[in-house]
């Protein structure tokens, strides 16, 4: 074709054309002209490729401050807790601070309660993302999509303002998604969350006040604990690990996912002290 680098490939689409010798009735009807024209710049001098490195601006983050007010953990063998203020904009703490940790010392070589982060306010987008071992972030308050995405065997714990006069229970403590892809940890969430809680979950355990939509989806590993109602399609894809249904009004075989992969079992003893060990956790952690 005469390119001499995959940037020079960029954008040429007059390089393409459609393979006409395929014959299948799908084929026929099938018409690529609108991709295969070149798009019009701008103006001539622009470009096709990316040609400026995006500044993610991380020397702004808050996790540059947790992580060093965490030194003498993450360095030594020292246990720190200390407070901050918390607001909608700060995404991803703790994702830094997990990485520091896990550069300096290895995966899952930070002792548990080394470090303890108490925050205040509205969390933003995917907060404790990856957090590892060792690390404990509590919100008094609320937070936003995303809690504990990747969770790595880190705890997060949100729950409202001591001084709220609402049942925390009615209300929703956080977003949508919250313990996507979690392969370890524990999660303790006071208040409902909003769709898709725990999809992906491979180890994680958690325990929350009610759900919406579509909860504990390819779920493969861990422990799901509701404490209230769940939303429809729960369970879809779901192939392993275990889901505590708080089922008072009996609604919830009617929101599982219709053709799930799992068992409907009434409780029983077996689980009887891991389940109230999460539990009382949970109000312990919580209240």
């Amino acid at each position: 074709l005469g390119f001499k680098t995959v940037n020079e490939m960029i954008g040429r689409v007059d390089m393409l054309e459609m393979n006409q010798a395929i014959e299948h009735w799908k084929q026929s009807a099938i018409n690529l002209d609108a991709l295969l024209t070149t798009a019009e710049k701008p103006h001539a001098n622009a470009g096709t490729y990316q040609t400026q490195t995006q500044d993610h601006q991380l020397e702004l983050q808050l996790d540059n401050i947790l992580i060093a007010k965490s030194k003498p953990a993450i360095e030594g063998n020292e246990k720190v807790k200390f407070e901050s203020k918390i607001t909608n904009i700060d995404r991803a703490v703790g994702a830094m601070l997990s990485s520091s940790v896990v550069k300096t010392r290895g995966s899952n070589n930070l002792g548990a309660g080394s470090i303890h982060i108490k925050f205040s306010g509205s969390a933003g987008l995917s907060l404790g993302a990856f957090l590892a071992q060792g690390i404990t972030l509590e919100v008094e308050g609320d937070a936003n999509d995303y809690v504990g995405k990747g969770l790595s065997g880190g705890r997060i714990i949100v729950y409202p303002p001591k001084n709220s006069t609402f049942n925390a229970e009615d209300e929703v403590i956080a977003g949508n998604v919250c313990g996507y892809g979690a392969t370890g940890g524990e999660l303790y969430l006071s208040g409902c969350v909003s769709e898709r809680f725990c999809v992906r979950n491979s180890g994680v355990n958690a325990v929350v006040e009610g759900i919406g939509d579509h909860g504990c989806e390819y779920m493969t590993g861990g422990k799901v604990i509701v404490l209230g109602e769940v939303g429809r399609n729960f369970a879809a894809g779901m192939s392993g690990g275990i889901a505590f249904v708080y089922n008072p009004n009996k609604t919830f075989e009617s929101m599982l996912s219709t053709g799930a992969m799992v068992d409907l079992d009434p409780f029983n003893s077996d689980y009887e002290s891991e389940l109230k060990h999460y539990i009382q956790n949970h109000y312990s952690l919580t209240a």
